[in-house]
């Protein structure tokens, strides 16, 4: 099979992905083969590859956001039949006996394993992934349109929960990446009003195209004071801006795995007022299944820009570069 493999990490102007030939992975106790048809690239990834998180394996294949189908089962493992289409996400394992694990915490587990961090993952024609940890991909999705939302739609989704916006409430949106334009589709359909500030032109049009009340660059101050507000952008100079922007009893959820030093905050400007700054730590298996039912039930349209699997590395250095809207993906020729 094919795979995208890195070495060692480094810029991802210097390509660090290298195309590689590897036997089919077998599946383990309690695993399932997939073949991959799509994976999305994030974020998460770039900050891997270029290691502003350190690598804990190498080589290592990336990719947490592959839809592809069952070919086979390791042993043990039942949940799917050869041929379901599923979903191979972030979050792949947790220990299942701790303290968060059985309060519905799992995201918290300090024993968590991760997909394309931890193990390989889905930029490959082939992947495995514990069956417990694999999701069912709704009909109504295509691979390429599900993929992103395996870790971008589910990080927005959990990311809109801790941010307490109730429906029909003002949202604030800082960076309008592909996250960002899953989030503002599921609170549209809340009824909420969305503010977006991003630097991209592209990003600024796709989100007036999306429905959002208001646009702006990412430092704009917004028109009216807000109910609660996502940082996607993994900027920690937007987090004083971003609070600014927000009314009394109002939370600021903080949307990445990797963020720049945070200036020191002002407690009368920034904090005052009962106003909450919450991190977003991974999801949970409920966050997921929750995020693709309400997904197909929207239905959410994820604007995707499509790459042959062996151009993953131009695909990340366009993200980073913010080259294109909304969720790049990888195809490997499967995808339907």
């Amino acid at each position: 099979m094919r795979a995208l493999v890195l070495g060692a990490q480094a810029a991802i102007e210097r390509a660090p992905l290298r195309l590689e030939t590897r036997p089919v992975p077998e599946p383990a106790a309690g695993e399932v083969l997939v073949r991959v048809a799509a994976c999305g690239v994030c974020r998460t990834d770039l900050h891997v590859v270029e290691g502003d998180l350190p690598l804990v394996r190498a080589p290592l294949v990336p990719g947490h956001q592959a839809v592809g189908r069952v070919e086979r089962a390791g042993p043990g493992a039942a949940r799917f039949a050869p041929g379901a289409r599923v979903g191979i996400a972030w979050l792949r394992r947790t220990c299942g006996a701790c303290a968060f694990c059985r309060s519905g915490r799992e995201n918290l587990c300090a024993r968590c394993e991760f997909t394309g961090w931890h193990a390989d993952g889905g930029f490959a024609d082939y992947a495995v992934v514990p069956e417990a940890f694999a999701y069912r991909i709704p009909d109504a999705l295509g691979d390429a349109e599900a993929a992103p939302l395996l870790c971008a739609g589910i990080i927005g989704y959990r990311a809109l929960k801790r941010s307490e916006v109730a429906p029909g409430g003002r949202l604030g949106l800082w960076g309008f990446g592909s996250s960002a334009h899953v989030t503002l589709q599921v609170a549209r359909s809340r009824g909420c009003a969305v503010y977006v500030c991003t630097r991209e032109a592209s990003h600024r049009e796709l989100a007036r195209r999306l429905g959002a009340t208001w646009v702006g660059d990412v430092r704009e101050p917004v028109p009216e004071k807000l109910d609660g507000g996502i940082v996607f952008a993994p900027v920690g100079d937007l987090v004083p801006v971003a609070l600014e922007s927000l009314g009394r009893g109002a939370t600021l959820a903080l949307a990445g795995i990797y963020m720049t030093p945070v200036p020191a905050l002002d407690y009368e400007r920034h904090l005052f007022y009962e106003r909450s700054v919450r991190s977003v730590t991974a999801n949970t298996r409920a966050d997921g299944e929750e995020l693709l039912a309400e997904a197909a039930r929207i239905p959410v349209r994820t604007e995707t820009t499509t790459f042959p699997l062996e151009d993953a590395n131009r695909a990340l250095a366009l993200l980073k570069a913010g080259g294109f809207a909304g969720s790049g993906v990888l195809l490997t020729g499967d995808a339907g």
